[in-house]
């Protein structure tokens, strides 16, 4: 005999009585169960089978009930103990009303139809039912512990996408006539200058005040992607103009007694490629999940200079391109690098000119030099492919408005506050411009001529005004701020080889030698030092406070303020005069205790 027991659902016909859900039937009260026909001899001999049977462990087969209803039946039927022991190949139970249906009726085969089980409920081995805890409803899971204070700068998140748009069409978002919540309006509209200005202070205005309060958070870190600035394209100007200076220094007349290998400029300019690159897909992968965090850098009145770099860093890799890569552009490349730099001046220039809160005389600032070196930049391009009315036209616009930012930032007005020390470096941007300046007229002329010669010492002497400041190197935190120092730097040692070309003696060989140097070895430790702290310490990016100022002032305390001479003010200086009058003669009726009273009351 085996050791096998088989629980299956019994079906009643005539329900006087209800039966048990699940009838416990002995093996051998079942004919023709687990037995071979004689037919067909079983290929294990008895000895094996013996043993197999022995070793076998008594097995239950389980038939779930048909629905929820026959699990209630079965509830009620718990008064009678069913206890099933095992003893060796017998098994007693001790269930009058099972065994005896069993005996007296042969069991029927049920049909079994999936029923759908109600959630969060077991089974007991009883048959009783138990509702257990719903794991994913009544805890709490990972989602609930994420962190939603930076979705209101997510593009795809709380229809961020679609009030984007709308904004972007000139429509008011959907829902904001019915959503009372000023942080979900100060979405939907741009910060007024003011408000930069008001909540923020030191470099470049990145510093919040005292006074003023975020909408991120700013006791944790923020996600990359939300820390990483539009300046960072600062980093791609250095590199790229080096890649222009070591091309130029091996196919200029004048060095070349140096025998520098073009290698040299190519392995530059794969540097640059690969650099310009990997920033671009950064930054545009913010502008997909975080187009909130570039829309407030774009009205940033610093940081929307910076918008700039990435088009004059291409027009850096266009010009430092290997001869060994090509050795003629298309004309195309030129204006599709100029569309955007032009797009981008006719809005800024536009607010210099307007006289409103974004006047040059209230946002400049040594950044606003990115705005102009690009036209000078473009024009040397354009020259360089044989074009001549393009260069021309950017040449004189550029010309025009650095005239203008030259005298505003020259005199200071008093409305300008002084720049901190870790803004010096940005002061480095006055020489780009002119020296960028008199390659492209040399280039449009065909020689350096008196107005190329110019610019050039204009340049040259800016540039060594700023350099015997001693001061203007030292007493800072190491910032992207530094890189402003690396492409003007570039850009004069460049001019300077051009000018030998024209005049060549030992002075201007020294010279163009040295200016090389100095920018090549700045620019490699600028590059050591960003890689230290972006992969070592790690505080290359904070938290980037300047785009998560809340769109008005911190409410100050209520205090109850009153008109001179009103009724109201008088009955409550009457008021607090009789309250004070009150509680002096209050005091004053009031015995205070004597030293020998005191005495006296003390324990003995």
């Amino acid at each position: 005999m085996e050791n096998h027991i088989t629980l299956e659902i019994i079906e009643q016909a005539s329900p006087p009585e209800t039966p048990s859900l699940i009838k416990y039937i002995s093996s051998n009260e079942l004919e023709d169960f687990d037995e071979f026909d004689s037919e067909f001899p079983s290929p294990i001999s008895k000895e094996s089978e013996e043993t197999y049977n022995h070793q076998r462990k008594p097995s239950i087969s389980v038939s779930m009930p048909l629905c929820y209803k026959e699990t209630q039946l079965q509830s009620l039927n718990n008064n009678n103990n069913k206890n099933v022991s095992f003893s060796g190949e017998n098994v007693i139970i001790r269930d009058d009303l099972a065994s005896g249906i069993a005996m007296s009726e042969p069991p029927r085969q049920s049909k079994f139809k999936s029923q759908p089980m109600p959630k969060g409920v077991a089974f007991q081995q009883d048959g009783s039912q138990t509702r257990k805890a719903n794991r994913n409803h009544n805890q709490p899971g990972i989602k609930m512990f994420r962190d939603k204070r930076f979705d209101s700068f997510k593009t795809w998140s709380g229809g961020g996408l679609e009030r984007q748009l709308s904004i972007l069409r000139g429509k008011e978002p959907i829902g904001n006539a019915q959503d009372g919540n000023n942080a979900t309006r100060s979405f939907d509209r741009a910060l007024p200058v003011d408000r930069y200005f008001d909540a923020l202070e030191g470099p470049e205005l990145e510093t919040l005040k005292s006074s003023e309060e975020i909408m991120l958070p700013h006791d944790k870190q923020w996600p990359f992607l939300l820390r990483f600035p539009v300046s960072s394209f600062g980093i791609c100007l250095g590199v790229s103009s080096q890649a222009i200076l070591w091309k130029t220094l091996a196919t200029s007349p004048t060095t070349e007694f140096l025998h520098i290998t073009p290698k040299i400029n190519l392995i530059l300019w794969y540097i640059s490629a690969v650099l310009i690159a990997t920033i671009f897909a950064v930054y545009i992968l913010k502008l997909l999940f975080y187009f909130e965090a570039v829309r407030r850098e774009y009205y940033h009145p610093i940081r929307v200079n910076f918008f700039f770099a990435p088009w004059i860093a291409l027009l850096f890799l266009a010009l430092g391109v290997p001869p060994s890569v090509t050795k003629n552009l298309h004309q195309s490349l030129w204006y599709i690098l100029m569309a955007p730099i032009l797009f981008l001046e006719l809005k800024i220039y536009g607010q210099w000119m307007s006289g409103g809160q974004r006047r040059l005389s209230k946002v400049a600032n040594p950044s606003n030099h990115l705005s102009v070196v690009g036209n000078f930049v473009g024009a040397l391009l354009g020259a360089s492919m044989g074009l001549i009315e393009g260069p021309i036209f950017f040449f004189a616009v550029g010309l025009a408005h650095y005239t203008v930012l030259f005298v505003t930032l020259y005199q200071r007005l008093p409305t300008n506050a002084t720049l901190p020390k870790e803004l010096h470096p940005v002061f480095f941007l006055f020489v780009a411009a002119p020296s960028v300046a008199s390659m492209a007229w040399a280039k449009i002329q065909g020689s350096f001529d008196y107005g190329s010669r110019i610019a050039y010492f204009i340049a040259l002497f800016l540039y060594f005004s700023l350099a015997v400041r001693i001061n203007f190197f030292r007493g800072f935190k190491f910032s992207l701020a530094w890189w402003a120092y690396t492409f003007p730097m570039t850009g004069a040692a460049i001019a300077t080889i051009r000018y030998s070309n024209q005049v060549p003696n030992i002075v201007t060989k020294s010279l163009c030698i040295a200016l090389a140097l100095i920018s090549t070895f700045t620019v490699i430790a600028l590059l050591l030092s960003t890689i230290l702290h972006a992969f070592v310490f790690r505080d290359l990016f904070p938290n980037d406070i300047a785009i998560a100022i809340s769109d008005r002032k911190r409410k100050p305390h209520k205090h109850w303020l009153f008109r001179y001479g009103s009724q109201d003010s008088k009955e409550i200086e009457n008021y607090l005069k009789f309250v004070n009058t009150d509680e002096s003669s209050l005091d004053d009726s009031t015995p205070q205790p004597s030293s020998n009273d005191t005495d006296h009351n003390l324990p003995k």
